[in-house]
Formats: C-alpha cells, sequence, structure tokens
C-alpha cells in the first residue's frame, strides 16, 4: 500500500507586489498609500506525493515551482488551504542560507548543520564525509565570505545530503560546481532513489528531469496542468511553450 508523505489540499499562496527595494524609492512611498495590489503564485493545489516518488515539477519562470517546495519545506505557509508533510525533511533550495559569512567552513558546518536538525554529536562523526564530499579541505578554516559562489554552494550541498533525509527537496542545485562534482551529485541523488528516499525535483533541464524522475508535474499560473509519466508531460508542456 503506497503511503503518502506530502499532500497538498486546496492549497493557495498569494503575495503583494511592489515591494521596493530602493531605500529612495522607500522614502519616498512613507507619502503613498499602501499598496494592496497582490497576486496569487499557486492556486487551489491539491496534490499528493508518495514514499519513494521522485517527482519532476517543470514549467516557465514564475508558474509557483519554487514556491511550492519552499512549502513543502515549511519555510512558507500557504494562505488558503493544508500541506502536510511526513517525514524528514533536507531543503537544497536554498543552500548555506544560514551561513555567516565571517565564520570559517569548518564553523559553518557545525552552524548550519544544526540549523537543519544534526546534534553535536552526530555533526562530529559525518564532519569527514561532509568535507570529503564538499572537496573543500584546503579551504575550510578560510572565512567563508572569501568563498566563491561554487564553494559555497558546494559545502551548503554536502551538509544537507548528510542529514539522512526522507524527503529531498531540489531547485535547480545540480548545476552547481564544476562537472565532476556534478556527477557526484547525481550519483549521490541515484543513491538516494534506491533507499526510497522521496525526492522532489525543480528544473529547466528537462532532459535530465526526464531520465531521473518517474513522475512529472506540469505547473503554469500556480496551477497545475499536467501531472504523470515525464515524457507525456515534458512534451505538452513543450507544445504549449511553442504556441
Amino acid at each position: 500500500m503506497k503511503k503518502t508523505v506530502i499532500k497538498f489540499s486546496g492549497v493557495s499562496k498569494k503575495f503583494k507586489k511592489g515591494r521596493k527595494l530602493l531605500l529612495k524609492e522607500a522614502l519616498l512611498d512613507i507619502f503613498k498609500p499602501a499598496s494592496t495590489e497582490s497576486f496569487w503564485a499557486l492556486r487551489d493545489i491539491d496534490l499528493d506525493i508518495n514514499k519513494g516518488e521522485t517527482v519532476g515539477f517543470i514549467g516557465p519562470n514564475g508558474s509557483g515551482k519554487s514556491t511550492l517546495l519552499k512549502l513543502i519545506a515549511g519555510v512558507m505557509v500557504p494562505t488558503q488551504g493544508e500541506v502536510n508533510v511526513r517525514g524528514r525533511v533536507a531543503p537544497l533550495i536554498e543552500l548555506g542560507a544560514g551561513f555567516h559569512p565571517e565564520l570559517t567552513g569548518r564553523e559553518n558546518v557545525f552552524l548550519n548543520g544544526s540549523i537543519m536538525g544534526l546534534s553535536n554529536k552526530e555533526l562530529r562523526k559525518k564532519y569527514p564525509s561532509i568535507i570529503d564530499f564538499s572537496g573543500l579541505e584546503d579551504f575550510i578554516d578560510t572565512p567563508i565570505k572569501r568563498y566563491s559562489s561554487g564553494m559555497y554552494m558546494r559545502l551548503g550541498f554536502s551538509i544537507a545530503i548528510h542529514t539522512e533525509p526522507e524527503i529531498l527537496l531540489m531547485d535547480e542545485i545540480l548545476a552547481v560546481g564544476d562537472v565532476p562534482f556534478q556527477e557526484k551529485s547525481i550519483a549521490k541523488m541515484n543513491e538516494f532513489k534506491k533507499k526510497g528516499v522521496t525526492i522532489i525535483f525543480v528544473s529547466h533541464a528537462l532532459d535530465k528531469l526526464g531520465q531521473f524522475c518517474n513522475r512529472a508535474v506540469y505547473l503554469d499560473k500556480g496551477q497545475i496542468q499536467h501531472d504523470g509519466e515525464p515524457k507525456r508531460v515534458i512534451d505538452g508542456y513543450l507544445k504549449n511553450e511553442k504556441r
């Protein structure tokens, strides 16, 4: 019998438009009425994902894919409806979000690992493997503010995959790093897949997604358009894109 580990029931997510990023614009806005304009990133999503499934989400930019992942990760809450998740989640969607730039790579392993739910004892045990996988042995005592973006992501990825997840969320992160690191990362994902870890995968690399996933979901304008066998769903998406 299939066990549902992620369930969306009538889920919608709304955001406000017009957030100002420049100080000058923000100061001018003090004297204007507050904007009430908003948009729905997701509308009325009903979705069940079973244990051990590898599900790829596709769709144009702004279709709601990343919002959906963040709702599963619990870093956002829905405006309407319910999201139920059963299992330990490793969100590879904003790698290194808990890193402190003034601390070294070594210190950030313990900081970020604790944020992701690992105890100090677990981190000490896993530390050599985390560093070995990242390939950053020569830079581990360097403050990460001096890391390149690729180094930063590699360390975040390595920590996340050592949390022994039951549910793995990935958002385009396999494009990070050089080719050898990408190949090593894909091999690790296949290892998780064989162990029955539930994997949710968002990518614009449709060929990779089609090979890796056993199910695909096509999102557009915040709603599910197609859900099923990857090749059929990808073909439907490409036909719509050509119109």
